[in-house]
């Protein structure tokens, strides 16, 4: 007979079968560890289920095991249920959820709980168009401690409704914010554009006669002449990616993977240059001012390039902390990290190690 599994409750009439043996055994001149051991039992179990002169049924099933003392009320399950089937919170995992009803004033549970209180009501699913997230290398590397610092640009698809047809659209984004700074969408892809486009996104930004980096990928735009005589005339550092390594622009890539695997993304296309402008003007705005953003500790990156992530850091920290005196129970490992994140790197791994150090 083999032994059981750990936790694995044996039927009383095999734990009946079992002390006869190993009693027989024993009674024949057997020692008793010896016959408990030949019949896959401990001796401690055995004293357990034999005693009183009988065999004892295994108690743990019948045994009332009293409730947790911070287990979520009823209510409070039935609000982490509602408030996850809001038509605002239907396509958002709980990591977007929570922090949106802290800026709101509002906790409820953590997003472990939510996660927790939707498995056991079998509505954990994948939620929006997103994919499994892959390892990226890094060339150079750069950082940036404010906004207006590095820059990340690239140039995507949009499809069309008509086949072979698409619309370029090109973007520019704070990576220390990961605020949309500039964008355009144009029916082809061109360097001129991409120069003048940047020459507006400094205007608007106010960041002339300052040292700034624009980093790209070494798609042909990013390469032409013409942008790259501009950069120079704005005193603009140029970083380009490895030849032939896609994941080298991490910043641009991540932001177009948002985009495309927003719910709204007209998967079979956009009927006109001007449907597609107004569509990724609504992106823009949601991206920027609404989308809290899991590297920016969820903060939008409209308020982190404006520099005001730490107020709204602290805010949270308030609400949670009187979460936390309500009912201390259920934060035994303290309330979540509310400090907003430092400086941010461009392509960290080809820093060596005593520089990364002096970094951090």
């Amino acid at each position: 007979m083999g032994r059981r599994q750990r936790g694995e409750l044996t039927p009383l009439a095999e734990r009946v079968k079992l002390v006869e043996l190993i009693r027989e055994a024993h009674h024949s001149g057997a020692r008793l560890d010896k016959a408990c051991e030949v019949a896959s039992v401990s001796k401690r179990t055995y004293r357990r289920w034999y005693s009183a002169g009988k065999v004892q049924a295994d108690r743990r099933a019948t045994a009332v095991r009293p409730e947790p003392a911070n287990k979520l009320t009823k209510h409070e399950r039935q609000q982490v249920l509602d408030v996850c089937n809001e038509s605002r919170f239907a396509s958002l995992p709980p990591s977007q959820i929570v922090p949106t009803l802290l800026d709101e004033g509002v906790y409820i549970a953590s997003e472990s709980t939510y996660y927790r209180v939707l498995k056991a009501n079998e509505q954990v699913n994948h939620r929006g168009r997103s994919r499994h997230i892959t390892a990226r290398s890094k060339p150079e590397a750069y950082q940036a401690k404010g906004p207006n610092e590095i820059w990340s640009w690239d140039i995507t698809y949009c499809a069309s409704v008509i086949k072979g047809q698409f619309y370029y659209l090109y973007m520019f984004e704070d990576i220390y914010s990961r605020k949309i700074v500039g964008y355009e969408v144009h029916e082809r892809e061109c360097g001129e554009l991409a120069a003048q486009l940047m020459q507006r996104n400094m205007l608007r930004e106010q960041c002339f006669n300052q040292p700034l980096v624009l980093h790209s990928d070494n798609g042909a735009p990013m390469k032409c002449l013409t942008i790259k005589a501009k950069l120079e005339e704005l005193g603009v550092t140029a970083s380009l990616s490895r030849p032939s390594v896609s994941n080298d622009n991490p910043y641009s890539e991540s932001l177009f993977r948002t985009l495309k695997y927003r719910p709204q993304w007209p998967s079979k296309g956009f009927n006109s240059l001007t449907e597609t402008r107004e569509w990724v003007d609504d992106f823009i705005t949601w991206y920027n001012d609404e989308h809290k953003h899991s590297k920016l500790n969820f903060v939008s990156p409209g308020k982190r390039h404006a520099m005001q992530d730490k107020d709204i850091l602290s805010n949270r920290k308030i609400v949670l902390e009187a979460a936390q005196e309500r009912n201390p129970m259920r934060w035994p490992n303290g309330i979540r990290n509310c400090e907003p994140i430092g400086a941010v790197m461009l392509n960290p791994d080809s820093v060596p190690d005593e520089e990364t150090e002096k970094a951090a």
